[in-house]
Parts: structure tokens; C-alpha cells; sequence
């Protein structure tokens, strides 16, 4: 099954001029633990809620001197919205992250697929399994 087809389309994004305030304020607004960093339609970074507790917090900076490109982690790794579920799982594995922005074949940015999306497919699965072993489980 294509990325696509569990990937969230509504992603929070900004620019790397973006202040780290904004950015923090963002998350909060919208509910979201992460900020994808774009140039026009491109994805090129990521602000997550710890980079903001490490970057910003641990390293006792000011926020409102600092901008997403100062915080951001840029070794981006993605996943094609065409890709299958196991490809995206080994990306974050390798990568040792938990959420991957989607990309169509150009490049642009289509989405973004979290462990926790992972995880809610796998309970799903789980349930509908649970539901066929006991329809034809015998009584006691």
C-alpha cells in the first residue's frame, strides 16, 4: 500500500526565516509536534518540539533571536508519496527519526507520515484481526 494513502495532505510548514516563537506557537496552535522547513514547495528541513527543547532551551539561546535554518535539522529524509509503508518504516529506522515528509515525484511536498500514523494502522489491523478470531472462536 502507497504512502499516500496514510499520509496526512495538511502539513504544517514555514520558511527558514521563520522565528523560532512563530514556530513554537505554530505547534501549539495547530497540535503538532513538528514543523516542516520549505523552500516554495520543497521541503528542506524540519523543527521538531525537541529541537526546540535542545537547540533553543538546553543551550539556554534566546527564541526570539534564533530562526527555523538556526534550529532546524537539514539531513532530511522523505519518503515519495508512491512508496510503500515498509520503505517509509526503514527510512525512519535508519534515520532514527519518527516523522517523514511526503514528496510527489518532483520533490514538492505532498505530506507527512509519523510513527504514531504507524502505529494507529497496526492497532487497526490488530482489532479487525481480533474481530475474525472471535467470530469464529467456539463458544465455552
Amino acid at each position: 500500500m502507497p504512502v499516500e494513502n496514510l499520509a496526512r495532505s495538511e502539513v504544517v510548514t514555514a520558511e527558514t526565516s521563520a522565528d523560532v516563537t512563530d514556530i513554537a506557537s505554530r505547534m501549539d496552535d495547530e497540535g503538532v509536534g513538528s514543523v516542516v522547513i520549505t523552500d516554495g514547495d520543497e521541503p528542506t528541513g524540519i523543527v521538531t518540539d525537541r529541537d526546540l527543547a535542545i537547540r533553543v532551551v538546553g543551550e539556554g539561546s534566546d527564541p526570539s533571536e534564533l530562526t527555523a535554518e538556526d534550529v532546524m535539522s537539514d539531513d532530511l529524509t522523505t519518503v515519495q508519496e508512491s512508496e510503500g509503508f515498509y520503505t517509509a518504516a526503514e527510512r525512519m529506522a535508519d534515520a532514527g527519526v519518527r516523522r517523514l515528509p511526503v514528496t510527489r515525484d518532483g520533490g514538492d511536498l505532498a505530506g507527512i507520515i509519523t510513527a504514531d500514523d504507524f502505529t494507529e494502522l497496526l492497532a487497526d489491523e490488530q482489532a479487525q484481526l481480533s474481530t475474525i478470531i472471535q467470530a469464529q472462536r467456539p463458544e465455552y
